[in-house]
């Protein structure tokens, strides 16, 4: 099988020589990874400074979980697979819905295309919003931590994961959430031999504790004993996030927002405007649908351009993009952005208007995500590559580097 290769969305894949597990770890800045290794808590990572790969790659933006999984899995950005958000306005359906329906979805995936030329692949994902898209049309293994307890062999491609890993279903709101990922690709990988396993976590530890801490260097530690397991099984491990994390606080720890909705009400009247939050999914207790990003309707032309330049000079307000700005800046798809897009400060999160968003789960300091400030990611391999190019590296080029680079 050496010579034959895969070709989606105009780039050409060759045919992995070993098992190979691509990993996302939501959330993950790469401080989370450069503190875990001084403090001496992540010895395979740190082994990658002399035998391996180490690259500082930019997601997607918005730097949401779904676009940037869907850009990893893909090898493209959104706007080939057409998920820009984890939340947005349907015209169609003048409604707004979560885009976790593979009926959102434009383009086919990396994965699905391996499994039709005849590979083994397996998926497995934290969250269950993201197995529909993740498995579209996937000829495998493809589940949730979450809804664990519920896999069968015909939704699924396997039975009784519960069994496998020997841990019970964790809380969605856990860090046991992505453990459960791991300890399932490594029973997978033990008992099956996967050509291919694409991994993704949540990010229930990064928002709620800075890189350094006992709790994120708990965690690093956790996937570090995962993946050094993986590399002593001969596979090719490929590590990525699809965003990073900062705090979204003034110096007391108070969250600094921006409640766009309600300035644009209070400037144009109820109704005249309709700000989206991308960011928005079935999970807010640990961000309370509080992110860096938004995409703003305002059907009136007039009233777009001169909203325009009032909300770029709001604190804490880094741009203001229009549609196509946006779209060609960021390579998202026209249809499915507002007319204007909004990204704020580092330090900064956008709402709609307070009574929307319930912070009463927020047992720490708010840190979220969204922005460019959160762009840069860690892009990790356990071997060395050959003639790797210069050139801006993206989360979303993981499968290239592992398939056509590596040694």
């Amino acid at each position: 099988m050496q010579d034959r290769t895969v070709t989606v969305n105009g780039r050409t894949y060759r045919w992995p020589d070993r098992p190979l597990v691509v990993v996302c770890v939501d959330g993950c800045e790469p401080d989370y990874i450069t503190q875990a290794i001084e403090a001496g808590r992540a010895p395979f990572l740190a082994s990658l400074a002399e035998r391996g790969t180490c690259l500082t790659a930019d997601s997607v933006v918005p730097s949401f979980t779904n676009p940037n999984n869907l850009s990893i899995v893909t090898g493209a950005p959104p706007s080939v697979h057409g998920i820009c958000g984890n939340f947005f306005w349907d015209p169609d359906a003048r409604a707004e819905v979560m885009m976790n329906d593979a009926g959102y979805l434009r383009a086919g995936t990396i994965l699905a295309a391996l499994a039709d030329a005849g590979a083994k692949v397996a998926v497995v994902t934290a969250k269950d919003k993201l197995r529909a898209l993740l498995g579209h049309k996937l000829k495998g293994i493809c589940f949730s931590s979450e809804k664990a307890a519920d896999v069968t062999v015909a939704a699924n491609g396997i039975a009784d994961v519960l069994a496998l890993t020997g841990m019970p279903v964790p809380s969605v709101y856990s860090a046991a959430l992505s453990e459960f990922v791991f300890a399932a690709g490594l029973a997978l990988l033990k008992r099956d031999r996967p050509d291919v396993m694409y991994l993704s976590t949540t990010d229930y530890v990064q928002h709620k504790a800075a890189p350094g801490t006992a709790a994120a260097n708990d965690f690093t530690a956790m996937l570090d004993r995962y993946l050094g397991q993986m590399d002593a099984l001969s596979a090719t491990v490929v590590l990525t996030a699809d965003h990073g994390m900062n705090a979204k606080t003034d110096a007391l720890g108070r969250p600094n927002i921006v409640f766009l909705q309600q300035v644009l009400d209070r400037w144009y009247g109820d109704g005249a405007t309709r700000v989206i939050l991308p960011i928005t999914d079935p999970y807010v207790v640990h961000h309370g649908a509080l992110g860096s990003y938004a995409t703003v309707y305002v059907e009136d032309a007039a009233r777009c351009a001169d909203a325009a330049p009032r909300i770029a000079a709001l604190p804490g307000v880094e741009r203001v993009y229009t549609r196509a700005e946006a779209c060609a800046a960021f390579e998202l798809p026209e249809d499915r952005v507002g007319d204007l897009v909004v990204v704020s400060e580092r330090l900064t999160v956008i709402g709609t208007a307070p009574e929307r968003h319930d912070l009463s789960g927020l047992d720490v300091p708010l840190r979220s995500h969204g922005g460019i400030s959160e762009q840069r990611v860690p892009l990790l391999a356990n071997r060395r590559a050959d003639d790797l190019p210069a050139r801006r590296w993206r989360n979303f080029d993981a499968f290239d580097l592992a398939l056509n680079h590596l040694q």
